[in-house]
């Protein structure tokens, strides 16, 4: 049936319309002030209905470990990010108290990430040697007595920071955090544009084969890049594309100067360290706790170090002073935010990504909902605050986010726990690690790496589930280690674009047999023992058609059911011609007596083919271009020229719509060239046949008898 006509607006009612809906939507009525901000701020909503004897040694308990773990984790990521400790500790702070105001997710830890954490570090290390620093000086730092901050007169190379009239000169250190906060407000400013602009669907691209390709390929890099530090050894910092390889260049040319204390303690930290993962992973259902494991190494490594004078007697890399405080908040440079646009593109991507699909996890495991675009707004300002406070790029990790929801947590008042208990290293314990050895961050920072690294191992298996999805991992994978980080992630994104495109230019095809003794048509190719259909050809199109895989319909239509209606009609025409010219043979006469002049064109039709109906089954047809329609028809006209019936079966109402706006049914009955089922399309074509056969005159059969004569001829 036709679609019943929309009255059309005139535009005096469309004006009353759009400024109804701007009365609407920006008005400030009290109610509305108030809808907004409760859901900007969600905690103002959950936070008076907290029920406190249920939920509150749950939440104390997962936000203790969680600030347990964070602090060790800060420290080894600092490494990471080419920044000081303390910077790291910045970052957890501010990042949880800002996810408890703004986040919906009551099991999402943000914080500290390990593959952002490497992404700022390339840039930073890279605006560091653009600015004339050098990567690999590390000079003892003095501490200054007034407020306990360190000063590195030997590498204060002069740079020139200017904001509005204001200049200042900035040290190496200076000026790395200075790029990391510039990087991580863009990146924020990034994330809320999305969400204002409700582009969360960007993430729809990112696939799980996608983001895991992606993490295990920078966890390589992030593993080569934290070897030097296992060793003891000083290398040049690699830049630009293939890190991965010039860093192992180096290492084998400096292997030869390895510290055997540093070797020593790695080989000690990485078994322990290991041994307790795998035990609490064993027995993770009888601890009602994880271990503190990275935090009791970290305490114990400290101690032998301080006492042991390891950096004295062994020239053991150690962290170095870690001051208490804060520094007072300062606006992200604007004269450097345009050095760092692009590169904030692919940290926010990133970033809203894993914290989006967590808290959507999470959220169906535990029965409540989370809003993607207030989660997109949460992570957003937990980078651009921040940024105002010395801090770089946070999001949802997935491995304290495991903690967490083991531990107990029932809301997001934990990260509140979490964030006094970083408050207190902050203030008191810093200065505490001084003595701790940067070879025992990097342990704590490749033990972290399993996860990402045990992905290896289900590549045959994901190849034997879906074969697309393997190749989009490993080549996520492979140009993330051999190339770099943000060009793996594009590579990755165009590549799985690509393979998409490509499977629905070239789409699965098939003829369908009928299942005995039942009204179902499957593919023939995929199971046995189906009935083909007499004189009916039922062909299967797995895509939408539009004008990028029309050809490759057609083609396939033609090769599956042997007939391609041009060259069938041009061999027609040719042998018309050849039995024309065959007629003016003396048994011409004979023929012409026999049967008329006016029969002799219907004795020199050749042979039927096998088949007179086409069904084309559209139920995988998503949709129908204007391309696609121009092909059906094209498709109608041809085989109808060849006496076959091209009928449609199991069109959804988008393809019948575009069908009908195209003009494919023309001046016949829709309802002869269009059914609801396979079945009722067959039952249609073999009732058409049954009505040929017995309508056939004794004049037919006659001309059917004189065609096998002159074939015989």
């Amino acid at each position: 049936k036709a679609l019943p006509k929309v009255p059309e607006i005139d535009h005096a009612s469309r004006r009353e319309i759009i400024k109804a809906k701007l009365r609407k939507n920006c008005s400030c009525a009290p109610k509305r002030i108030k809808a907004t901000v409760l859901g900007f701020f969600p905690v103002l909503q959950w936070l008076p209905k907290y029920r406190c004897r249920e939920y509150i040694w749950g939440d104390i308990m997962s936000g203790l470990v969680i600030g347990i773990i964070l602090v060790p984790q800060a420290i080894a990521y600092s490494l990471l990010a080419g920044l000081k400790p303390i910077y790291s500790l910045y970052t957890s702070f501010f990042a949880n108290i800002i996810y408890f105001l703004m986040g919906t997710s009551r099991h999402v830890s943000v914080g500290i990430f390990s593959l952002l954490s490497l992404m700022v570090g390339q840039v930073v290390d890279r605006e560091l040697l653009l600015a004339g620093f050098d990567l690999n000086d590390d000079p003892q730092q003095l501490i200054d007595g007034t407020n306990g901050w360190n000063i590195s007169d030997s590498n204060r190379t002069i740079f020139n920071l200017s904001l509005g009239a204001v200049s200042t000169e900035c040290d190496k250190e200076c000026y790395a955090i200075a790029v990391a906060a510039a990087l991580t407000f863009l990146a924020g400013v990034y994330q809320v544009l999305m969400g204002v602009f409700r582009l969360g669907f960007v993430s729809m691209y990112l696939s799980e084969s996608l983001l895991d390709g992606f993490a295990t390929g920078a966890s390589l890099t992030i593993l080569t890049a934290q070897v030097k530090y296992l060793i003891g050894i000083k290398i040049p910092r690699s830049q630009g594309y293939g890190v991965l390889i010039t860093t192992w260049i180096y290492i084998f040319q400096n292997i030869s100067q390895a510290n055997f204390c540093d070797i020593i303690t790695s080989a000690v930290c990485i078994a322990v360290l290991v041994l307790a993962k795998e035990l609490g992973d064993r027995y993770k259902h009888k601890l009602k706790i994880p271990l503190p494991t990275e935090l009791v190494v970290i305490v114990f490594a400290t101690l032998v170090s301080h006492y042991g004078k390891l950096n004295e007697v062994y020239a053991s890399s150690v962290s170095g002073a870690i001051p208490t405080g804060f520094i007072p908040p300062q606006v992200p440079r604007f004269s450097l935010l345009q050095r760092v646009a692009v590169d904030a593109i692919p940290l926010s991507i990133v970033g809203f990504a894993f914290t989006i699909s967590l808290s959507e996890m999470f959220a169906k495991k535990y029965g409540y909902t989370v809003r993607a675009n207030q989660e997109m707004f949460a992570i957003g300002f937990c980078n651009i605050i921040p940024s105002f406070f010395h801090c770089f790029a946070t999001s949802a990790a997935l491995a304290k986010s495991l903690v967490k929801s083991s531990t107990g947590c029932q809301t997001q008042l934990s990260s509140i726990v979490s964030a006094v208990v970083v408050l207190l290293v902050l203030l008191f314990f810093a200065p505490l690690f001084f003595s701790l050895q940067k070879c025992v961050l990097a342990c704590i920072i490749i033990v972290s790496l399993r996860g990402a690294l045990r992905k290896f191992k289900d590549v045959p298996q994901r190849y034997r589930l879906n074969k697309v999805d393997a190749m989009v991992w490993c080549v996520t994978m492979l140009s993330s280690a051999l190339i770099s980080t943000e060009m793996g992630l594009l590579i990755g994104v165009v590549f799985s674009m690509t393979c998409i495109i490509v499977h629905t230019q070239r789409p699965h095809t098939a003829l369908l047999g009928q299942i005995p003794s039942t009204v179902f048509y499957e593919d023939d190719g995929e199971y046995r023992n189906l009935s083909p259909v007499p004189k009916v050809k039922i062909f299967r199109f797995e895509a939408p058609l539009y004008y990028a895989n029309k050809n490759f319909f057609l083609r396939c239509l033609y090769i599956k059911t042997g007939l391609d209606p041009a060259v069938e009609a041009a061999r027609r025409k040719k042998s018309e011609r050849k039995g024309k010219d065959s007629l003016n043979t003396d048994d011409r006469g004979t023929i012409l007596k026999e049967f008329g002049q006016a029969d002799t064109t219907s004795c020199l039709v050749p042979k039927q083919n096998d088949f007179q109906t086409i069904v084309i089954d559209c139920s995988s047809v998503p949709f129908v271009d204007t391309s696609g329609v121009n092909a059906l028809k094209d498709l109608l006209k041809d085989y109808r020229d060849l006496q076959i019936t091209v009928l449609l079966a199991c069109c959804n109402s988008s393809v019948t719509d575009s069908l009908q706006r195209g003009g494919y049914f023309g001046r016949d009955n829709m309802h002869e060239l269009l059914f609801y089922s396979i079945h009722s399309a067959v039952q249609f074509a073999r009732d058409r046949e049954v009505l040929a056969d017995t309508s056939a005159t004794p004049h037919l059969r006659a001309l059917k008898g004189c065609r096998k004569r002159v074939m015989r001829m």
